[in-house]
């Protein structure tokens, strides 16, 4: 068997499918799009699961992939195990309702066996099969000509995840040889399938054949699919002959550059030290990856995650000696391994290896604080003669401070102590549960309607020159059933031979107008259009009066609604060059919405957008639209839109023939959109609003043309509203006045202040002579009515002046809120008086809490009527 590279694998196995007619569907973003029931695209499958449910029909119905995958569901085992990664890639081989078992077991041993493929000797391999599945059985026996031995009936094998395809599956194993395990060993998990090192697998393939209904009952699919998986990392182990995923070309790069910047022992030299290598080799390509597919570190959702990937192997690099930023320094080695079949990782180093840089920056702070809260709860329980840490504090040094638990054993070790880990398993499961919680189920396929795949009528979309036209009716449905006739009343959906209507697609909302007889008889109003699974524009429309298959109709559209959406559409191209002229390349679209009577855009970006950045951005697309350049649109190959600068935008996928859309040669993309034919129809833009969304990605709101216009006018009022409010007859005079105003106001607050102090120190004259004593310590506690907690320090303050008394005790009541305030002396200290102490326990008696140091505390509460029992309680705690 040849040892091959990593990327002789992956191309052998794309090449293979090819000769067999399959579309090669490149790999799609990490980032799901338009699926809420995923985090991450976690599976080959997942980025297809539109073929599989029939929302859409490919156009080839055999497709292959390598698609990059992430699962973080047991990150702890990473670095732990042989292979637990949380990146890794997944080659996949589907059949789409075309060819099944007959076809796909030949295949599978043509590619693993034959010599020009994986040439892997054939007594290496073993298969399980569903016990049921005798017809698996049977075609493996026959295609391999393998002893009985080598096939193995496993309970588990059918693959059944709930509602939607499911079926038996067949998995094959590779046999690693004694070395791994010797049969001697006796040991009754020792064959394929069990647990094991010797056996292992290294294909899926689930023969999708049922529809699990939501009832329970499992029926037959109409269409039968394959879908198969394959993973990269552990192919490479086998074919490569290495112990563990991580001896292989895919990670000793990244391993061997660690080990330049290390102070410890090399990797393989300590069992202990290497986890630590291969988290760190693990977890740089995962957030490499992820930050690459526009993803960003913060404190939700994926960019939680990201975050916590890079805090973990942060942790492990210190653990090697590594106490600076050093992670973004491995980026260009992830690069460099994956550039063939991942370009994008070397073109988008650069800021990959920013956003890296200033979070590792940024959890270097973090991690002293977290070093400085350890330290202090060791100091606590030395002081309480304790020994256990309390889970909750370890787990909030794991998850605020990105301490592992080991690492808050190894400090804890250090002082004799251990950690409460019940308690602190106990918090981490409360997480896993809000997490899963937090989300939908994420591998549904859901169930197969066949009536939307069945419509196979031809629809040409006329749109982009049109806003009228007449066309056929080709198909109708009702109430999800294919029918001839549809009545008046009813909401119908239905195709037609032309159509100038454009279906919700990209961001821009369908539009939507009026059907007619071609005599001018009104028949329904279109209130939406979508994208039918072969692509025809499907309209819904409420009839208002019978509508037929085979009707020859007219259909128009709501020509001063498109016009508007148009505007927006051309605006959010101009908006998003804009961006990245201002803010830097790394600003791409991360979603967007083009309605008639607004914008709106998402990007990513990792900071602040300040109000000059947005200010220059929107006078940047204003002076393209005054500039009137015409907007030209063609239709050309996708090499040649890339070969011209187009960008493509996040999410789409595109064709071999492409629609680019160009305005200067300045802003290119590549759009199935309809726009302007030029920029001055957009009238003027306007941004309304700027903000944070999330996990790195920030959100414009904007306006164009007539609406622009309005919330110019809504402006306008507002201010001479505001005019008229602060006594002036026109809006440039509303600054001078109010700056007026404010000078007034800051004097009166002077004086008021200086009333203020005098009262004070009335009220300090006379609280400073009711001195008590109790066992020779000297005390004040005294009610102040009507004070604010800064008015009792500057009575402390005045205190501390003189030798009035040991200790001082204030209260006050204000705004239905209670404040107290404890001072003591350093004599009073050295005596063992704390104001923290003191403050703690008075606080409870007016509903409060809070605390301070030895020699001033304070507090607050939510019950006033608690201050005369809160001052006579101090007596008796002295």
């Amino acid at each position: 068997m040849e040892q091959l590279t990593s990327v002789e694998i992956r191309q052998k196995w794309l090449d293979f499918w090819k000769t067999k007619n399959h579309q090669v569907e490149p790999s799609a973003s990490l980032v799901p799009v338009d699926d809420p029931t995923l985090l991450w695209i976690n599976s080959g499958v997942a980025t297809l699961k539109k073929y599989f449910d029939g929302s859409v029909v490919p156009d080839n119905p055999r497709i292959t992939n390598a698609q990059k995958s992430i699962r973080t569901n047991d990150i702890e085992n990473v670095g732990v195990t042989a292979r637990h990664h949380t990146l890794f890639e997944m080659l996949g081989n589907f059949s789409i309702g075309d060819y099944f078992k007959s076809e796909v077991i030949p295949w599978a041993w043509e590619l693993l066996t034959g010599e020009e493929w994986f040439a892997i000797e054939p007594e290496r391999l073993y298969v399980t099969y569903f016990p049921e599945d005798k017809e698996t059985l049977k075609l493996w026996q026959e295609v391999t000509q393998l002893s009985d031995d080598h096939f193995v009936p496993i309970e588990d094998n059918f693959w059944d995840i709930g509602a939607g395809p499911c079926g038996p599956d067949t998995e094959i194993f590779f046999d690693r040889g004694k070395k791994y395990q010797d049969l001697a060993d006796d040991d009754p998990e020792m064959y394929p399938g069990g647990e094991n090192e010797r056996y292992l697998e290294i294909w899926n393939i689930v023969f999708s054949q049922f529809n699990h209904m939501p009832d329970g009952e499992y029926v037959p699919l109409k269409h039968k699919n394959i879908d198969t998986g394959m993973g990269l990392e552990r192919m490479v182990s086998v074919m490569q002959d290495a112990p563990t995923n991580f001896e292989t070309d895919l990670f000793m790069p990244i391993i061997h550059a660690i080990e330049k910047m290390a102070t410890t022992s090399k990797y393989g030299e300590d069992a202990k030290v290497n986890i630590s290598y291969k988290v760190i080799a693990d977890h740089i390509r995962a957030v490499t990856f992820a930050i690459g597919d526009q993803a960003l570190p913060s404190n939700e959702g994926r960019g939680y995650i990201l975050r916590r990937l890079i805090r973990r192997a942060m942790m492990h690099g210190r653990r090697l000696g590594i106490t600076k930023a050093f992670l973004y320094q491995l980026v260009p080695v992830v690069g460099e391994i994956m550039s063939d079949f991942y370009p994008e990782v070397v073109s988008e180093a650069d800021f990959i290896m920013e956003v890296i840089e200033k979070e590792e920056e940024r959890f270097l702070e973090t991690i002293n604080e977290g070093e400085d809260i350890l330290t202090g709860e060791i100091e606590r329980l030395k002081a309480a003669n304790e020994t256990v840490l309390a889970g909750e504090i370890a787990f909030k040094l794991y998850d605020t401070y990105g301490f592992p638990l080991e690492l808050t054993n190894e400090y804890l070790e250090s002082a004799n102590m251990t950690t409460d880990e019940e308690a602190f398993e106990a918090a981490m499961q409360a997480q896993r549960e809000r997490a899963r919680a937090a989300r939908k189920d994420t591998k549904g396929m859901g169930i197969q309607s066949d009536i939307l795949g069945d419509i196979v009528a031809d629809s040409q979309f006329v749109g982009y020159e049109n806003v009228k036209s007449e066309g056929t009716v080709n198909s109708l449905i009702v109430n999800d059933q294919i029918v001839e006739v549809a009545e008046a009343g009813q909401t119908a959906y239905f195709t037609a031979s032309e159509t100038p209507f454009y279906a919700e697609m990209g961001g821009q909302v369908a539009d939507t107008g009026v059907i007619y007889s071609l005599d001018g008889k009104k028949l329904g109003d279109v209130i939406d259009v979508q994208t039918a699974p072969n692509g025809q524009h499907l309209h819904e429309v409420t009839l208002v009066e019978t509508l037929k298959l085979n009707d020859d109709i007219q259909l128009v559209v709501d020509e001063k609604r498109r016009h508007a959406i148009t505007k927006n559409h051309t605006a959010t191209h101009l908006l998003h060059q804009a961006l990245k002229d201002i803010l830097g390349e790394h600003a791409n679209q991360a979603g967007s919405l083009v309605a008639p009577k607004q914008l709106r855009f998402d990007f990513t970006h990792f900071g602040q957008v300040t109000d000059e950045e947005l200010e220059r951005m929107e006078h940047i697309v204003n002076e393209k639209i005054w500039d009137a350049i015409p907007v030209e649109t063609i239709e050309t190959t996708i090499e040649d839109a890339k070969a011209r600068g187009a960008m493509a935008l996040f999410g789409e996928k595109y064709g071999d023939i492409v629609r680019m859309v160009s305005v200067d040669d300045w802003s290119i993309e590549l759009c199935g959109g309809v726009h302007v034919a030029n920029t001055a129809e957009i009238g003027v833009f306007k941004i309304v609003s700027e903000s944070g969304i999330g996990a790195g990605v920030r959100r414009i709101e904007a306006l164009t043309g007539e609406a622009a216009v309005d919330f110019y006018n809504q402006q306008e009022h507002q201010l001479q509203a505001i005019a008229n409010q602060v006594k002036v007859k026109k809006a440039a005079d509303i600054l001078p006045r109010l700056e007026s105003q404010q000078a007034e106001i800051k004097q009166l607050e002077q004086e008021l202040e200086s009333l203020k102090a005098k009262a004070n120190q009335e009220a300090a004259g006379q609280i400073f002579q009711n001195v008590h004593t109790v066992n020779g310590t000297s005390f004040i506690a005294e009610h102040l009515p009507k004070r604010e907690i800064k008015d009792l320090r500057h009575i402390s303050d005045d205190w501390k002046q003189a030798d009035y008394s040991d200790i001082l005790v204030l209260a006050t009541d204000h705004d239905d809120k209670a404040n107290l305030l404890v001072a003591v002396k350093p004599e009073a200290i050295e005596k063992g008086f704390k104001a923290g102490d003191l403050i703690k326990q008075l606080a409870p008696l007016v509903n409060g809490g809070g605390g301070g140091r030895p020699d001033l505390a304070q507090a607050g509460g939510k019950n006033p009527a608690g201050i005369k029992d809160a001052l006579s309680k101090v007596s008796d705690l002295l």
